[in-house]
C-alpha cells in the first residue's frame, strides 16, 4: 500500500509571547528542578484515555505519548510512536509503522499488540471515553501482521481518525494499566510511555510527577532528545485566582496555569511572561435543545444569532480572546471566517420574533398566547460575559434567565433533557469536532431531526482533500448557523502566566501544555 502522507490546510497560529528575553543568545537548557504548577480544579481522572477536563488532560500529556504528534502552526501530522502511516484509497484503513524503540515504563514494549489493546478497550470503556470512543466510532477492526506493523479499519470513511491519534485521548497505556479497572486508572494508577510518571495524586490538592531517565523517543517537533530536562512536575490545586496570581508574583509557583481577565494587568505590570492561545474545536456557544417546546421553532433560534452583539463582548472577555467568527476557532484546521453571518442584526431580530408570533409585553418582554419569552440557562463556568448576552438579549424582547451552578447539576439537567440551552466550548484540532457533536447520528447536541445538513457533516468526514474538505466544512457551518442549531458567542483561549525562570513551556496543537521541553533558569 503506498504512503500517503496526510497533511491538513495552515491555521492561523495564536500564540502571544508579552515578555521575552533580552536581545542577543538564548541561553542553553539546564537539567533538574521541579516545576510547580498553579491549576484551578481539581483534575479528577488522571487517566487521559477516560478524562474529558483541560486540567486532566494537561496532566495526562506528560505520561502518555501517541502515534502522532500535530504542528500547532500547520495542523500537520508528524511521526512520533509511529515512524510513517499510510491511508487505503477509501479512507477506511490506516496502517501505521511503529519505531522499534519506545517502551512502557514497566518495560513492556510499545508494540503492535499494545496498540490493538489500548483502542480496542477505548472501544470498551464507551462512555467513559468521552472522546476517544468518539475518535473510534465505526472501528471494524484492529490488525496485526507484525509486531511493529498495525492497521486500523473502519466501517466508514473516516479521515478524522488521524489526527485523532495525536491526542491524549488515544494515547497509549502499558497491558498492565489496560487491565485495572477505570476507578484504579482514574486515581493514577497508570503505566504509559511518555516523560513523566505518576508519583502522587491527592484529590484537591496535588499531583506529583517524576520524570522517567530512559525516555528516548519524543515526537518530532520536540527540540531535544533523551530524557526531559525537568526533574519533575508539581500540579497544586488553588481555585482562588488570586491566590494563584500571588503565588507567581512571589514565586511560590513557576506557573499559574488559568489567568483571568481581571489578572492580566497586574501580570503584564509584573513584566511576567504571559502566553495564550485559542483554543481549536468549537468556540464558546449556545446550543439549543430543540426537543424544548419553544426552542423547536427556528425562527426564535435564528432570532438570538442576530441579537448578540459579539464585538460589544470585547469589553468583558480578556484581552487574548476574541468575538465568535465561525463555529469553529480560528486555531482549528480548515477554519473559514464566517462572522457575515454573525452580524448583530437587532432589527432583524425583532422581526424574525414578531413573524414567530411574538409580541412586545409588560417590561419589555415579549409575549406569545399568555407565555412570556423565557428562556433558562444553567451553566458552570466563570464568564462574566455571559451578562452581557442577557442584556443584549432583553433589547429585543427575550428574557434570558441565568443560573450559574455546578458541573455535576449542569450534567444531570444535559443527561436528563430538563434544559432549553446548552452553554460550552469543545476542544479539538480538527473540524470533524462538528460531526462528533452535531450529527443526528452522534452526540446529536440539539436533540434534532436529521437534515440535509448531515450529509455535509459526514461528506466532510470522509474527504481526504484538504480544500473539499475545507469547503463542506464550510457549509456544514453555514447550515448550523442558518438553522440556529448553534449561537456562536466567543472564542476561548487558554491564558498562562510563567516567573522569568520558565523556558520552552510549548502550547501543542490542541492548546495544552507539552512540557517535554521545558527547563527551569535562574
Amino acid at each position: 500500500m503506498p504512503l500517503r502522507p496526510f497533511r491538513l490546510a495552515p491555521a492561523a497560529l495564536a500564540v502571544l509571547a508579552l515578555a521575552t528575553l533580552p536581545a542577543g543568545a538564548q541561553p542553553a537548557p539546564q537539567p533538574g528542578g521541579v516545576l510547580r504548577i498553579a491549576i484551578d480544579t481539581d483534575p479528577q481522572c488522571l487517566d487521559p484515555q477516560q478524562a474529558g477536563n483541560n486540567n486532566s488532560l494537561n496532566v495526562g500529556r506528560q505520561i502518555t505519548d501517541s502515534l502522532t504528534d500535530q504542528r500547532p502552526d500547520t495542523g500537520a501530522l508528524v511521526p512520533w510512536l509511529a515512524a510513517s502511516w499510510s491511508v487505503s484509497a477509501d479512507n477506511l484503513e490506516f496502517t501505521f509503522q511503529l519505531r522499534d524503540d519506545a517502551s512502557f515504563s514497566d518495560g513492556t514494549p510499545v508494540d503492535a499488540a499494545a496498540v490493538k489493546a489500548n483502542l480496542e478497550g477505548i472501544v470498551k470503556l464507551g462512555a467513559r471515553a468521552s472522546l476517544g470512543a468518539g475518535y473510534l466510532a465505526g472501528l471494524r477492526e484492529v490488525r496485526i501482521p507484525d509486531s511493529r506493523t498495525v492497521t486500523v479499519a473502519f466501517a466508514a470513511p473516516n479521515i478524522q481518525f488521524l489526527q485523532a491519534t495525536s491526542t491524549m485521548s488515544l494515547g497509549l497505556l502499558a497491558p498492565a494499566t489496560l487491565a485495572r479497572s477505570a476507578e484504579e486508572r482514574c486515581q493514577g494508577q497508570l503505566v504509559g510511555s511518555g516523560p513523566f510518571t505518576v508519583a502522587r495524586f491527592v484529590h484537591n490538592q496535588q499531583v506529583r510527577l517524576n520524570r522517567r531517565d530512559d525516555y528516548a523517543w519524543p515526537s518530532a517537533l520536540a527540540r531535544h532528545q533523551g530524557r526531559a530536562h525537568l526533574e519533575g512536575i508539581e500540579y497544586r490545586v488553588i481555585p482562588e485566582s488570586g491566590v494563584r496570581t500571588g503565588s507567581l508574583v512571589s514565586r511560590q509557583i513557576d506557573v499559574n496555569a488559568s489567568v483571568p481577565p481581571q489578572d492580566e494587568r497586574l501580570l503584564l505590570a509584573q513584566q511576567l511572561p504571559v502566553l495564550a492561545r485559542a483554543n481549536p474545536g468549537l468556540v464558546y456557544s449556545f446550543f439549543p435543545n430543540e426537543a424544548d417546546p419553544l426552542l423547536r421553532d427556528p425562527l426564535l433560534r435564528q432570532a438570538i444569532v442576530k441579537a448578540v452583539n459579539r464585538a460589544e463582548l470585547q469589553s468583558i472577555i480578556s484581552r487574548f480572546q476574541a468575538p465568535a467568527s465561525a463555529v469553529l476557532a480560528k486555531t482549528t484546521p480548515l477554519y473559514s471566517d464566517l462572522s457575515a453571518l454573525l452580524a448583530h442584526d437587532p432589527d432583524g431580530s425583532r422581526q424574525l420574533l414578531e413573524e414567530a408570533g411574538w409580541r412586545p409585553g409588560q417590561g419589555g418582554i415579549r409575549e406569545r398566547d399568555g407565555q412570556r419569552l423565557v428562556i433558562r440557562l444553567s451553566y458552570w463556568q466563570s464568564t462574566p460575559f455571559l451578562e452581557l448576552v442577557q442584556q443584549q438579549l432583553r433589547a429585543v424582547g427575550i428574557d434570558l434567565q441565568l443560573n450559574r451552578t455546578t458541573i455535576s447539576q449542569v450534567t444531570a439537567l444535559r443527561d436528563s433533557g430538563s434544559y432549553q440551552l446548552q452553554f460550552f466550548n469543545l476542544t479539538r484540532a480538527d473540524p470533524d469536532i462538528l460531526r462528533a457533536v452535531f450529527g443526528s447520528s452522534g452526540r446529536n447536541v440539539n436533540n434534532r431531526a436529521a437534515a440535509p445538513v448531515d450529509a455535509l457533516l459526514q461528506a466532510s468526514s470522509a474527504e481526504l482533500d484538504p480544500t473539499r474538505r475545507r469547503d463542506l466544512v464550510a457549509q456544514a457551518e453555514r447550515a448550523l448557523i442558518e438553522a440556529g442549531h448553534v449561537i456562536p458567542l466567543v472564542e476561548l483561549s487558554t491564558v498562562i502566566a510563567t516567573g522569568k525562570n520558565v523556558h520552552g513551556l510549548d502550547y501543542e496543537a490542541s492548546s495544552r501544555l507539552q512540557l517535554y521541553d521545558t527547563w527551569l533558569g535562574r
